[in-house]
């Protein structure tokens, strides 16, 4: 019997409990992986998941179930626009960056022809996927508009996300990568050699929107264009947009 009666009350118990909450679900440019995990900590029931920005897009256009997204390009934000699977209300421009060239030691490599390949020797050009990652698709311009593309197009290792591009340079699989600046902070041993002109390609531009019109939305958003948030994706290398 009080066996019966133990069970009883802890059904009960819990049964009276409100049910929690499904977690807020981003989904964010692997560039961002430092410094969002350090801002969604301080928030409760915050998932997310990194990946390339084209892959996330595709993913949310077939049904995946974020509520947030954070793109490296304006270009892939258009496309969930144009699907309206974004609440275009919410689109923001939150930060900038800088692409660079990094390899393990710290000899400065020369935006030449002549530059680059004695840089890479047979070796291969990390980068990320020129027609669909956004560091990729920035790389890819700017190495043509400083007439550079004939000269590497041939020994590129394209890659799905530019963290895989810096992992290939950190693990000694390519002599060269190009990367975000904010990249080229986060492995040891990994120096930059070059920074490429800005002017060289369009602004780099990383954009969020809300998917879904779940309040917890808006008010994660109004986190990350906040001042305490900018000051970790500054303190990160990114370029902080929305506090200018």
């Amino acid at each position: 019997m009080l066996t019966c009666r133990l069970i009883l009350t802890v059904f009960l118990t819990l049964s009276l409990q409100p049910l929690r909450a499904e977690p807020l679900v981003v989904f964010a440019a692997a560039s961002l992986k430092g410094p969002l995990d350090e801002i969604a900590s301080a928030v409760d029931d915050v998932v997310i998941s990194y990946d390339g920005s084209g892959a996330i897009a595709r993913q949310v256009l077939h049904g995946a179930p974020a509520d947030i997204v954070v793109l490296a390009h304006p270009k892939w934000m258009d496309v969930l626009q144009d699907a309206q699977a974004i609440r275009i209300d919410t689109r923001t421009d939150l930060l900038g960056n800088r692409l660079v060239l990094v390899r393990d030691d710290a000899t400065a490599v020369a935006l030449t022809t002549d530059g680059l390949q004695a840089a890479l020797g047979e070796g291969r050009l990390a980068i990320g996927l020129t027609k669909a990652v956004p560091a990729g698709q920035y790389g890819r311009a700017a190495l043509e508009s400083l007439g550079l593309w004939d000269a590497v197009k041939d020994q590129l290792a394209e890659v799905t996300n530019v963290r895989a591009a810096l992992a290939l340079v950190a693990r000694g699989e390519a002599p060269l990568g190009l990367v975000y600046a904010s990249d080229a902070q986060i492995v040891p041993g990994i120096a930059v050699v070059a920074e490429i002109p800005a002017e060289a390609h369009e602004p780099i531009r990383y954009v969020t929107a809300a998917t879904s019109d779940d309040p917890r939305s808006a008010a994660f958003l109004a986190r990350l264009v906040g001042p305490d948030a900018q000051a970790i994706f500054a303190a990160a290398g990114f370029i902080p947009l929305t506090n200018q």
